[in-house]
């Protein structure tokens, strides 16, 4: 509890689906020095926008910039269909966030900050599971690597600074997320939820059939987002290390059998389609998570199929909530 009862916390992102549970761990842990810049008063792409963030934090809690920890989960960030068709931004905002986040938390000599990659940073063609040091091997999946490259920016900056500045930054990598509180929207979100709604929309409408991108043999690796935010919490406090960190519950499914898991859940009995003439995105995700465990002692603890079950329970009441 001692770590962090007398720091500021800036945790960007902290509304988020990630955010939220960032912040309730942090709240666990002991902090009770928290600020969470919202997009409507921050445009932190705007160099002028994160100086006054930083401000208006220190302001508010009254610590010094040392006792200051970042934690930086904001993100433009969507599925295949959204990376597709916002190639441009995704890079350009991602890049501009975490590229002056991190200068002006040089420039002010904040204590300590956490930048968040993503799974989309490593090589098309990675060997199963991917180990941090076969990050460099290659070139990301095409459909996302813009996104992919500008947070690994974040992870050179760090290093960087770390190597110069003797700046204290991490840079850790989860695996694909999901759980209670995801993003639903068909526009943006990625595959398990996007599946759960095709599902349940399917049964509300009366339709026998629902519609997936892809062949269904492209695999993927799913960590629940209360576990992934213990994971955070934990490095924070006890990782300082210029080496990239995987999140990840170390479990590989292929599409085809998440679509099937997520049928049986929700109760749909149709027939699945499966569009071959859209992408199916990387041929496979699945993490080596051993640094992790080694580094801070972070194991995932949720069953993949107890938390499935959990967010489709989640969405069904929440939707039932928005028509009333």
């Amino acid at each position: 509890m001692t770590f962090w009862t007398n720091k500021s916390v800036i945790v960007t992102g902290g509304a988020g689906f990630l955010g939220t549970n960032v912040v309730a761990e942090l709240k666990k842990a002991g902090a009770n020095h928290i600020f969470i810049p919202r997009k409507k008063d921050y445009d932190l792409t705007r160099w002028e926008a994160v100086e006054r963030m930083y401000k208006d934090a220190h302001a508010e809690h009254g610590r010094t910039y040392a006792e200051t920890l970042v934690i930086h989960l904001a993100a433009q960030v969507g599925g295949i269909g959204a990376n597709q068709a916002n190639a441009g931004r995704f890079f350009y905002e991602n890049l501009m966030m975490g590229t002056q986040l991190i200068e002006q938390a040089r420039l002010l000599g904040v204590g300590k900050f956490v930048t968040l990659g993503t799974i989309c940073e490593y090589p098309k063609f990675t060997p199963v599971p991917f180990r941090e040091d076969d990050l460099w091997n290659g070139y990301p999946e095409e459909t996302n690597a813009p996104y992919g490259i500008a947070k690994k920016a974040s992870l050179v900056q760090v290093q960087a600074y770390r190597q110069q500045y003797g700046f204290r930054g991490i840079h850790l990598l989860p695996t694909n997320l999901y759980g209670p509180g995801d993003n639903f929207d068909p526009a943006s979100s990625h595959v398990i939820p996007a599946l759960i709604k095709k599902c349940v929309d399917a049964m509300e409408a009366g339709r026998d059939y629902i519609e997936v991108w892809g062949t269904g043999k492209a695999s993927r690796e799913f960590l629940y987002v209360t576990d992934c935010a213990r994971g955070i919490v934990m490095a924070a406090e006890k990782f300082d290390g210029a080496e990239p960190v995987n999140l990840g519950a170390q479990r590989e499914i292929t599409i085809a059998e998440l679509t099937h898991l997520v049928v049986e859940l929700t109760g749909f009995g149709g027939e699945i389609r499966w569009d071959k003439n859209k992408p199916d995105g990387q041929p496979r995700r699945c993490v080596d998570a051993s640094r992790a465990r080694e580094l801070f002692g972070f194991v995932a603890q949720t069953d993949f199929r107890d938390g499935l079950k959990r967010t489709i329970d989640w969405y069904v009441e929440h939707r039932k909530g928005a028509k009333n």
